[in-house]
């Protein structure tokens, strides 16, 4: 029987070194240890292993999966392979653990975490290298160019529409604000905490009422004071919070928002708790991704007896398809992206649509606020407006940047807001 011997260019485009071998597995590896640390042997205050299966088997098992699949690629699938690999390490490093080793040091799975980020640059360089070795030079010159420009457009795409917005969601739901050491809320303030349904002290500022009524400001203990003192200034008790995963509270953090209508209905809660409370006096101003949130909770329940939205806009590629414009369709693939990221790091799904969910709020008032040229999707809140059924208002701010409209018309907003709680919250309500 006749034998054949495969080409020599074929054999060549699959050996690998063995310090590239070890190079790629040790990093791999490396990646995959922190994944472990953050999810299972080190989770957020309040959380336990149980509450990340998805987030943490998943990636590890694709991670440890590439690793033994790696020596079996051709070089220019190794070469990309390690490249993509060290951007997702990258951002998984820097995204959390150089996010709070910056804003305090290390700490716990943050060490991991610097491993995993310094594993990341070494399979980018490991990448860039072996494409480097394996371009080819003996075909036309012509062709060569060619092939190579539509190489590199095409992992530029795909680097931008993928492998970036993936990336970053991992960040998205691992970081958050700090402890939040100053309160600036026009009157003295209690130090409170309340549980949520699902387990999670949250830890806030209290400034007791003196109307009987109070609202929820939301969201965080940091850039929602400037709203509190005003609120505050016509007698209101305030309530601000750490969100869940942010600051001294418990929980994982969520850039989008997700699951904060849990912390809401908690908040409110503990209001009907207060003396100094009417339980049917209880109102929410959310901003941006706390609008999102207000409008949900007001949605699900009757807790809140009135709403503000400020700056309210999407929160997955549910509102990004609502958004006005043909451009949209040119930012869905990064959409579903990072929606398939957030939902896989956060182990839980996207929420509702919000065009789907306001007209639930009625008979509560809700009040929709947003800016000419906002952030997110802001430019829905007509359709949000249009579909929430009286009570409703709306307001359009045309020369505010994105939840400041406050700072841009201050007597206005004052007068609106305050105004608007007057009305839906009177006393003997």
């Amino acid at each position: 029987m006749t034998s054949f011997a495969a080409p020599a260019a074929s054999v060549r485009s699959r050996e690998i070194s063995r310090n590239e071998l070890f190079l790629a597995a040790g990093a791999i590896g490396l990646i995959a240890i922190h994944v472990l640390d953050d999810n299972f042997f080190q989770p957020q205050p309040g959380t336990s292993a149980g509450d990340h299966l998805i987030s943490g088997l998943v990636p590890t098992v694709v991670l440890l999966g590439v690793a033994a699949l790696y020596p079996k690629l051709r070089v220019g699938g190794r070469g990309a392979t390690a490249l993509l690999l060290g951007v997702l390490g990258i951002a998984i490093g820097a995204g959390e653990a150089g996010y709070y080793t910056l804003r305090g040091g290390p700490s716990s799975d943050d060490y991991t975490g610097l491993i995993a980020l310094v594993a990341g640059f070494i399979l980018v360089g490991l990448g860039a290298v072996v494409l480097w070795k394996s371009r080819r030079r003996d075909d036309a010159l012509l062709w060569r160019y060619s092939r190579r420009l539509m190489l590199t457009v095409g992992a530029v795409l795909l680097m931008l529409v993928v492998v970036l917005p993936f990336s970053l969601t991992y960040a998205f739901t691992h970081s958050a604000r700090t402890k939040t050491t100053v309160g600036k809320l026009g009157a003295p303030y209690e130090s409170v905490a309340f549980t949520t349904s699902d387990g999670l002290r949250l830890e806030g500022w209290y400034v007791p009422s003196k109307n009987g009524a109070a609202v929820v400001v939301f969201p965080g203990k940091k850039g929602t004071q400037q709203h509190a003192r005003m609120l505050v200034r016509h007698g209101y008790g305030v309530l601000v919070f750490d969100r869940r995963g942010e600051g001294a509270s418990e929980g994982d953090p969520n850039a989008f928002g997700w699951a904060f209508n849990r912390d809401l209905k908690a908040s409110a809660a503990f209001l009907q708790t207060r003396p100094d409370v009417d339980r049917d006096r209880i109102g929410g101003i959310g901003l941006s991704v706390g609008g999102e949130m207000l409008l949900q909770t007001a949605a699900e329940s009757k807790l809140f007896k009135a709403v503000v939205s400020d700056g309210a806009g999407s929160r997955s590629y549910r509102e990004d398809l609502d958004q006005p414009g043909s451009g949209k369709w040119l930012q869905l693939p990064s959409s579903l992206v990072i929606t398939a990221g957030t939902a896989l790091f956060s182990n839980q799904g996207p929420p509702p649509n919000l065009k789907s969910l306001v007209p639930r709020i009625a008979p509560t008032p809700v009040f929709f606020i947003y800016v000419a040229h906002g952030a997110g999707g802001e430019g829905n809140n007509p359709l949000y407006y249009a579909a929430a059924s009286e009570p409703k208002q709306i307001w359009r701010i045309p020369d505010a940047s994105h939840t400041h409209g406050l700072s841009r018309h201050s007597k206005e907003y004052e007068r609106r807001v305050v105004g608007f709680f007057d009305e839906m919250l009177p006393k003997g309500a």
